[in-house]
């Protein structure tokens, strides 16, 4: 089984590159998503996240606990040490989740998965996998992208990116590097030919001589 980590800073079109790998029929283990739903209504990881942010803990119309991630965010800036604890929280249980993917997805006869980590270089999540994906773009397609999104400010972008390795930083950690900003065409190709490179068409059977 081939472990992929698929990574990129904000606004360089990870989450596309993710799609297009999945409609090569590669299996995705999205760790956002995971964070989402640990921390979403009834989550594993709601009553711990709320032991160390009250504030941040909500109901839903079903009576449901959930953490604000926008809440906690603030929290979260204001005390840098609260940061540690909750990722201490959160990332064992990521572990653990993208550990049964692959077990399943071994089981199930896959040659490769990914995983899709933002962070993968910043936590140290690169040891957990065989080889790197980065997705990278130029500064300013990245940052007009970014600046599209709903409530999206130059400043809280600024924060963003101080938060994250530098992309250069991220590409030079890289086995693979996937320049989104020539469109999706060649996006799509350039993952193509790295996943051929990666999974080598098995060789078929010599076969004998013809009767």
């Amino acid at each position: 089984m081939m472990i992929v980590g698929l990574t990129g800073s904000i606004g360089m079109g990870k989450s596309t590159a993710a799609d297009m790998l999945r409609e090569m029929g590669i299996p995705i283990h999205d760790a956002d998503a995971t964070v989402h739903k640990l921390m979403g209504p009834g989550g594993a990881a709601v009553s711990a996240i709320a032991a160390l942010c009250p504030e941040s803990l909500k109901t839903d119309a079903d009576g449901r606990d959930f953490i604000d991630r926008k809440i906690l965010g603030k929290h979260i800036f204001a005390d840098p040490g609260l940061k540690s604890l909750v990722e201490g929280t959160l990332y064992p249980m990521v572990q653990a989740s993208e550990d049964a993917f692959i077990a399943e997805k071994t089981k199930e006869g896959y040659r490769m998965v990914v995983l899709d980590v933002p962070l993968l270089f910043e936590t140290g999540w690169d040891a957990r996998v065989d080889k790197t994906i980065c997705v990278s773009a130029p500064a300013e397609v990245q940052r007009i992208r970014v600046l599209a999104r709903p409530g999206m400010t130059e400043e809280r972008l600024a924060d963003v990116l101080k938060a994250q390795m530098p992309d250069a930083e991220k590409r030079a950690c890289s086995d693979f590097v996937v320049d989104t900003g020539v469109g999706f065409d060649d996006t799509r190709r350039q993952l193509k030919d790295i996943v051929a490179a990666l999974l080598p068409a098995p060789k078929s059977k010599p076969r004998g001589p013809r009767p």
